[in-house]
């Protein structure tokens, strides 16, 4: 295998990987912003509003042959995507984060493949057969992320001591989360924990209603720039509402604010919408958020560091929990694609009747070698007579 098909094959991990390196700055940058003060109803709407900036004109340029035509179904989608991720997705998000840690919001955001293979095989987008090995493997991985993420939630442990967060535990954060000592109450971990499930359950719906708006409106970069505009939108009307009487809220200045909102809606809400758009359509969704864990492993280095919050062994051992979960489904997933794959050359003989051209009435019998390539679960007939 050359280095070209090596790299085509290897583009949709790359890809995921990439897209969490930037999810996980997000979270680091978010909760300082979020600390410096900034309402989150606000920064939902400055980050898509900076998004929409950016993508909007290239999505116009660049898909003007391709884009379809616009009709109320896909426009209603539109919206409802707008919705689900912008607006309920991330103001939930960050309030979970406010009453915890960016590790611990990372942490929970892992349960997100699990309820995304749920929803998938409900809907019929993803096949589960008890009687299959690997499908059990499927079910118990699922089973398993839930239970990591009640360990995270529940569970604390002993601190783990690491020598650059030493004296770093009497933080601002860790005063707003009802601790003194460098942790987080029970009561705030579980309302935290509360809001970031549900708004991962409504992550996970706008994975699934992406995936399949994508095959009546196939234009990545332009569902990206309809999906920010919508919840820039839509966010504003919740922050108007939410934030009403309070007009000191939406002002920003070169800071921490500004950098977050900047960094967010371009790495965040524009690359991270068009790539996931680009990998579903040839891995589906459950692929595109099988890969949580390694943010979690990023967020909970980068924010000791950063924002000098302290590890416990609880919420490490309910990581380790959660990513073996989802090895299993994964490994599951991977053999599904292999079993439902099937030889890229299946040649069939079929007889086919032929008239006479000269117009006799005779019928001769012949037959016609009809090669089958599979590519993509299409199979694309290439009729040779003999």
């Amino acid at each position: 295998m050359d280095m070209k098909a090596l790299f085509h094959k290897l583009k949709p991990f790359l890809a995921v990987v990439f897209l969490q390196f930037g999810l996980a700055g997000m979270d680091i940058l978010c909760k300082a912003a979020l600390n410096k003060g900034m309402s989150n109803y606000v920064f939902v709407v400055y980050r898509h509003a900076v998004a929409t900036l950016v993508i909007a004109p290239l999505a116009v340029v660049l898909d003007k042959r391709t884009r379809p035509n616009m009709t109320l179904p896909i426009f209603i989608r539109l919206m409802v995507l707008g919705l689900l991720e912008p607006v309920i997705d991330q103001n939930l998000y960050y309030l979970g984060m406010k009453h915890t840690t960016a590790t611990f919001a990372a942490a929970m955001c892992n349960i997100l493949p699990a309820i995304t293979f749920v929803m998938a095989w409900i809907i019929r987008l993803e096949k589960v057969k008890m009687k299959s090995f690997h499908s059990q493997a499927k079910v118990f991985g699922t089973l398993a992320t839930v239970a990591g993420a009640m360990i995270i939630t529940l569970i604390k442990g002993p601190v783990l001591k690491l020598f650059w967060t030493k004296g770093g535990g009497t933080t601002t954060d860790n005063i707003q989360n009802g601790s003194a000592n460098g942790g987080i109450s029970l009561r705030n971990s579980i309302k935290g924990s509360l809001m970031i499930t549900i708004a991962c359950f409504s992550w996970a719906c706008f994975m699934i209603l992406q995936a399949i708006t994508l095959q009546t409106y196939p234009v990545e970069l332009s569902l990206t720039a309809w999906i920010c505009f919508f919840g820039m939108v839509e966010g504003a009307v919740v922050a108007l509402f939410m934030e009403r009487g309070n007009a000191a809220v939406w002002s920003i200045q070169w800071d921490i604010k500004l950098l977050a909102a900047v960094y967010s809606g371009i790495v965040c809400s524009g690359v991270t919408y068009y790539l996931q758009g680009v990998v579903m359509k040839d891995k589906g969704p459950v692929f595109v958020t099988a890969f949580s864990p390694l943010g979690t492993v990023i967020v909970a280095v980068l924010s000791t560091f950063i924002l000098a919050e302290r590890l416990f062994l609880g919420r490490i051992i309910g990581a380790i929990v959660i990513a073996a979960g989802l090895y299993l489904v994964v490994w599951g997933k991977s053999k599904d694609y292999e079993s439902c794959s099937s030889p890229l050359d299946e040649q069939k003989t079929l007889p086919t009747k032929l008239v006479d051209p000269r117009g006799n009435g005779e019928e001769n019998i012949s037959h016609e070698m009809i090669q089958i390539s599979t590519f993509n679960d299409k199979e694309t007939p290439e009729i040779n007579g003999k």
